[in-house]
């Protein structure tokens, strides 16, 4: 059994997301151009990150329409997992944008090149005030869900971006340091590595079948054991369906003799205590009236 506002969350995640992917993709096209006409590579970095973010963004919407689809007899889960490898494909973008930054970064070392300072630090500022309202918009809706958490990830990974782009843009300006452009992307390129390594982590955790980071399953067993019906549990399991949907299975060794109907609402009543102390919503109890070889 699923939250029953899932759908509405489901809904508006997806809505948040369209209007950062528009939003975004205009930006990146000023970014590109920009950089390309001001000569700043941070504004190439920022914008190269931009584009994995439209990418990111992209892949996040198809991965939210896939979870949203019903249960079916070959996908008896729905496709929840959808969710996790959306957000890994957001994560190896990540990864693959820093090796980019980092290639041009040490390619113009030594390299003489003209930037337009106050050109660079007007279309950075721009793209701050996108990045921070887009983040801002999908952490309201995030939750515990790993596929709107990495397009978060991505929208605060580039604001660190803009940053930089507009300190870079400044000291040219300003200072006429055109180095901290070269350091400002170097320095971009590390927050977005450890950005991408973090949400590929956690993405793998799921499909790995871990038990979620926010869940003990000696504390699962400890409640269950707890009941005075239940002597004994064993086998059990706990993992991810998705980020924000874990699931349990277990046998559980029932005192006394009983009924078939009295063993399967003492089964029922254990479900329920998983859901309202655990937000467990998947459970399968297999229930014994001794312990199994």
């Amino acid at each position: 059994m699923v939250p029953s506002d899932e759908p509405e969350t489901r809904l508006r995640q997806t809505r948040v997301l369209w209007i950062a992917l528009i939003v975004n993709g205009v930006l990146l096209i000023a970014e590109v151009v920009g950089g390309i006409v001001f000569g700043s590579l941070a504004l190439l970095a920022d914008a190269a990150h931009m584009l994995s973010d439209v990418a990111g963004l992209g892949i996040a919407l198809v991965a939210q329409h896939l979870m949203a689809r019903p249960r079916s007899d070959r996908h008896t889960f729905g496709l929840l997992r959808a969710e996790s490898l959306g957000a890994q494909a957001n994560a190896v973008l990540l990864l693959a944008s820093t090796g980019w930054i980092l290639f041009e970064a040490f390619r113009r070392v030594g390299e003489a090149h003209t930037i337009e300072g106050g050109a660079v630090l007007v279309v950075a500022t721009l793209g701050l005030a996108v990045n921070v309202g887009s983040a801002i918009a999908l952490a309201r809706v995030r939750g515990d869900n790993l596929n709107i958490d990495g397009a978060f990830v991505h929208m605060l990974a580039d604001a660190a971006g803009s940053v930089g782009a507009m300190a870079a843009g400044a000291a040219v300006l300003f200072w006429g340091a055109v180095w901290v452009d070269t350091a400002a992307s170097v320095l971009i390129a590390g927050l977005v590595l450890v950005s991408g390594w973090r949400l590929l982590a956690a993405t793998t955790r799921v499909l790995m079948e871990a038990a979620p980071a926010h869940l003990d399953a000696a504390d699962i067993g400890e409640a269950l054991r707890s009941n005075p019906v239940v002597d004994d549990v064993h086998h059990l399991h706990l993992w991810s369906l998705s980020s924000d949907t874990p699931a349990v299975s277990a046998h559980v060794v029932l005192a006394g003799e009983m009924t078939l109907h009295e063993a399967q609402d003492h089964g029922a009543a254990l479900r329920a205590m998983l859901a309202e102390q655990f937000e467990i919503r998947y459970a399968t109890l297999e229930l014994e009236c001794h312990v199994c070889e």
